[in-house]
């Protein structure tokens, strides 16, 4: 807390004093010493030697002003300096200095001495000028008087801000700023124009606007937006209603400047926009500028540089916003442009943008009444174009009953403007019912409240001559909050754009959802719900809409969950109207063109780039899972969502949440299951099933998998059904290895409680299922046909036929080996032995492959041959020596065989005699010959390439060659004279041969 310290001293136009700030833990006492300088109420500048810089003013200047302020008699009021020497005589006045240079003569001395010399020197500039300053009489009437801004901490605090890119907090300070600003216009602050000069300035020298320009990146959203915010602030300056014309003038060449800067920000925040100069929509003089209009792409700046062309002088404008009182009874002109409606109110047809801009001008200047006052007759003069498109379009139906008309009436959509027009209006009429606003307590008739919102902070106060009986500026703003959401217009250009539109729609209905409805405004929700669906191509609802015409889905939800428990039906028409989804449809009418009161012909053809596509189609989603949650219970409208969904929506996994989010509801803990909701969520889940069948999609093993639990919750016909239909709806290895077995599973029997009937015709369809799966995908679906088939002999020697038809051509030998063991294990050694030499034909192995993962089947089944007899053993040996190459698997083979008798445990239990087979006779000998060959080729393949770091191991393979060599009657010769013939040919290795002479000689 400071403490203000004797003495003070107010002179004339001029304040100082001390201010102390008390020791506080480990900082000491500081004095700083504060001067303040004024001017007709306002404080002109400051200085503080606390060293602080902000753009605000320090704690001390503030505690020094409000101590003046509150205590004014404790601060003695002296004359201007100039005054009080006028008062001197020579002595005095001699005195004075004197006294003032012994004071001070450290500093002042040498000031002192030089104003002297030129005062005495009669040629001197000092004498050419009458009189003296005196920095405490004041400013002259005629000079320009504004509060003190620090103008180089307002560029330095922004200059950091930006350099923070959004980081530390700095995007919320640069707001601010910007709240500042405003709050300097309304205050009528002529610093406010000044200090977003200073701002744009330093927005226009951050260097990473050239730095995305050359890379072509898009700044990002939130800076973006600070953009948004700065061409809005200078749009509402050059709008000022009471601003002179040297000052607009002065604006407009800044802007202009601007504007002509390579790297200012187009408005669309992308790409620039080929629209037509929309905003000059009243004839106001010939001098309109048309330098914007030439250039390429409209900037940030654009609507600010052609809003220095609109001005207030029009007589009707100044009617309407000076009086509550202003009308004409007489007025009988009902055209499309006329300046009262049949009551007599005034209305004002203007570009609505540039309307609503004007009434932001108006609140932001500090003109609160005559703001409501321009708002409420644009918001009289939209109701009434409303009910004027209605005629119209009722006109050209009965004129044309068998044409659709679908042009755009409106390509420049009010929701996700620049200028955030609907925004503004419901703002100013929301501000007009604030209970608690005393800028409003001036306004004629006010009533008692007639309703309330929930926060208790708003009001009905129906306090304008200018609207219907029993309405009030909460009505008028919910009133035009729907007519805006609801209002046909195209899909923007950009990414930047599109995403605006989806953020101000959803920022407008928060605010909705802030309200309390209550009759008076549900009948404004009934209103205009009727005209969304009557109103044609002025109706974003209409009956047919434009191909690029941005969705309804996010505001028909709204609109259902508002509507819905005061009127159903209409809440359902409003839903389902809105599903549609035109721009993914390759039918989508693209538009009527003949129609001259349109404007379609603007829109460019060209397919359309839709970056916001998947939050638009969440949001189709989110309004078909409301409806779906809504209509429980309701057979009929059941039936009419689905029917909706499955026209609408063309995202599977969309379709898919919806199905889940059906099934969810349908089978909730605390009742008994919907069989109807739970019949939806089933046909979603087929049609999901369709949609994916012949796509990759990472979610198909989850989806079908989610779909036999859907089926099993639906009944035992809903699982009986997909079975007979899988191939449209399933591989067959998801039919098989997923659907069918889960079917037959015990705990699908026991959750269905199956009588033996019932079991007895799902197996069938199963066994029927994977037969047909086995047919066409044998690889796949072999081994789970068999399995399924287990129990129903002749089902399952189908499958094994198959397994037998298919194996020569269409299967590898790992899914033949995998099913030869399956058919040992059920009991099938023959069958599996067949299987076996099968996909030995498959196979090949070559030298180098001694850790290939098919050497433990060829093992298994040499084995299993083996186990049944010397004529098996026999059979498979010249399928082995033909398909393995690899003289470590074939000796292991030898090996195995020469240590048991074949056929020890035989078919049927037969035993055989215990001889041991010999390796001179076949098959051994075969095998023997091949294994030794396959050494004598693997080694040569070895020494072709072998570096010193292998030669250990190289002698290792040799000791293992030689123990197959000697399993031979002349092995010993044969190992001797392939050592030498290896010493021969690989001389020149000469250490590798020490080391074989040194092992085997």
């Amino acid at each position: 807390m400071q403490k203000l310290t004797l003495p003070f001293f107010h002179i004339g136009f001029h304040l100082s004093g001390t201010v102390t700030e008390p020791a506080i833990q480990s900082e000491p006492e500081t004095v700083c010493n504060v001067a303040i300088s004024f001017d007709r109420c306002k404080i002109t500048s400051v200085t503080c030697s606390c060293g602080n810089k902000d753009i605000f003013y320090c704690a001390h200047v503030v505690a020094l002003s409000l101590y003046r302020i509150r205590k004014p008699d404790q601060v003695k009021l002296h004359l201007p300096i100039s005054e009080t020497l006028f008062q001197m005589n020579r002595d005095q006045l001699q005195k004075f200095v004197q006294y003032l240079i012994t004071v001070h003569h450290t500093e002042v001395l040498p000031t002192a001495q030089k104003l002297a010399d030129e005062i005495l020197s009669q040629n001197s500039e000092i004498n050419q000028v009458h009189g003296a300053p005196d920095p405490t009489a004041g400013a002259s009437i005629d000079d320009e008087n504004c509060w003190h801004l620090d103008e180089e901490q307002v560029q330095e605090q922004v200059k950091l801000f930006l350099s923070q890119g959004g980081y530390h907090g700095s995007g919320k300070q640069l707001n601010l700023l910007f709240a500042k600003v405003r709050e300097m216009l309304k205050m009528r602050d002529s610093n406010g124009a000044r200090m977003l000069t200073l701002i744009t300035e330093q927005f226009m020298a951050d260097p990473r606007l050239s730095l995305w320009r050359q890379q072509g990146t898009a700044m990002t959203d939130k800076y973006r937006q600070l953009w948004d915010e700065l061409g809005a602030l200078w749009m509402c300056i050059v709008l000022n209603p009471h601003c002179k014309l040297e000052q607009k003038a002065s604006w407009l060449k800044q802007l202009k400047k601007w504007n002509s800067v390579d790297v200012c920000p187009w408005e669309d925040g992308n790409h620039g926009s080929e629209l037509p100069n929309l905003t000059n929509a009243l004839p106001q003089g010939a001098n309109a500028n048309q330098d914007s209009s030439n250039r390429p792409h409209r900037t940030v700046f654009t609507r600010a540089i052609e809003a220095c062309d609109l001005h207030w002088q029009d007589s009707h404008l100044q009617h309407i916003i000076s009086s509550d009182l202003y009308t004409n009874y007489c007025y009988h002109d009902d055209t499309e442009n006329s300046l009262f409606d049949s009551r007599g109110w005034p209305l004002w047809h203007e570009h609505v943008p540039t309307a609503c801009a004007r009434v932001d001008a108006l609140r932001s200047h500090g003109y609160p009444r005559e703001a409501l006052r321009l708002a409420i007759a644009i918001v009289n003069t939209l109701r009434r174009q409303q009910q004027k498109q209605l005629e119209m379009f009722r006109t050209q139906k009965k004129e044309l009953p068998h044409k659709s008309i679908t042009s755009i009436t409106n390509l420049e959509g009010w929701v996700g403007h620049p200028l955030d027009p609907v925004g503004t209006l419901f703002s100013s009429l929301m501000e007009a019912c604030r209970i608690d606003d005393e800028n409003f307590s001036g306004l004629s008739d006010f009533t008692e409240n007639m309703g309330q919102c929930k926060s208790l902070e708003y009001q009905h106060l129906p306090a304008h001559k200018f609207l219907e009986e029993g309405e009030s500026y909460l009505t008028l703003a919910v009133e035009v909050a729907l007519i805006g959401l609801g209002q046909q217009r195209i899909m923007p250009d950009g990414l930047y754009t599109q995403e605006k539109v989806c953020r101000n729609e959803e920022q407008l209905i928060s605010k909705l959802q802030e309200i309390e409805l209550d009759d008076t405004l549900v009948k404004i929700f009934r209103k205009q719900a009727v005209f969304l669906l009557e109103a044609g191509p002025y109706s974003g609802l209409g009956e047919v809409i434009h191909r690029e015409s941005v969705p309804m889905h996010t505001f028909a939800k709204y609109l259902f969950t508002s509507l819905l428990p005061h009127d159903a039906e209409l809440a359902y028409k409003i839903a389902l109207r809105a599903m549609r989804l035109l721009v993914l449809e390759s039918t989508a009418p693209s538009g009527d063109l003949t129609r001259p009161h349109h404007i379609a012909s603007v829109v460019p053809n060209r397919y359309p780039r839709w970056f916001t596509l998947s939050h638009i189609e969440s949001q189709q989603c989110e309004l078909a899972s409301t409806m779906l949650t809504a209509a429980k219970g309701d057979v009929r409208r059941l039936e009419t969502v689905l029917e909706s969904i499955q026209k609408n929506i063309h995202s599977s996994s969309h379709i898919f949440k919806l199905a889940q989010d059906a099934f969810k509801i349908a089978t909730l803990m605390d009742s008994l299951p919907d069989i109807t909701l739970l019949k939806v969520s089933l046909e979603l889940g087929l049609q999901v099933m369709r949609m994916t069948l012949s796509t990759l999609n990472w979610r198909r093993r989850e989806m079908v998998r989610w779909l036999v639990t859907c089926a099993t919750e639906v009944g035992v016909y809903a699982l009986d059904s997909i079975m007979q239909s899988w191939f449209t709806l399933f591989t067959p290895t998801e039919a098989t290895s997923i659907v069918a077995t889960t079917v037959m599973s015990n705990s699908t029997i026991v959750r269905l409680h199956l009588d033996c009937h019932q079991q007895e015709k799902l197996a069938s369809s199963a066994r029927t299922l994977a037969l047909q799966c086995a047919m066409k995908d044998p690889q796949n679906c072999a081994l789970s046909a068999l399995t399924l088939c287990e129990k129903d002999h002749i089902a399952f020697e189908t499958a094994y036929q198959i397994v037998l038809d298919a194996a020569t051509t269409g299967m590898s030998y790992t899914q033949l080996f995998t099913i030869a063991r399956y058919m040992e294990h059920r009991g099938y050694p023959m069958r599996a032995y067949k299987l076996a030499t099968l996909a030995m034909t498959h196979l090949n192995l070559s030298y180098n492959q001694d850790t290939h993962p098919a050497i433990n089947d060829v093992l298994w089944a040499c084995a299993l041959s083996h186990s049944l007899g010397k004529n098996e053993l026999a059979a498979i040996i010249p399928l082995v020596v033909k398909s393995v190459k690899c003289a470590t698997v074939l000796s292991d083979i030898l090996r195995r065989c020469t240590l048991t008798t074949p056929g020890m445990v035989g078919l049927h239990g037969r035993r055989n005699s215990g001889k041991l087979m010999s390796l001179d006779k076949a098959p051994l000998r075969q095998l023997l010959d091949a294994t030794i060959g396959a050494y004598i080729n693997t080694t040569h393949s070895r020494l072709t390439h072998i570096s010193p770091r292998h030669y250990s191991e190289f002698i290792e393979f040799l000791s293992k060659a030689r123990e197959t060599f000697l399993m031979a009657h002349d092995g010993h010769i044969q190992f001797t004279q392939f050592i030498d013939n290896l010493k021969q040919i690989y001389k020149g290795k000469k250490k590798l041969m020490m080391l074989v002479r040194e092992r085997f000689g």
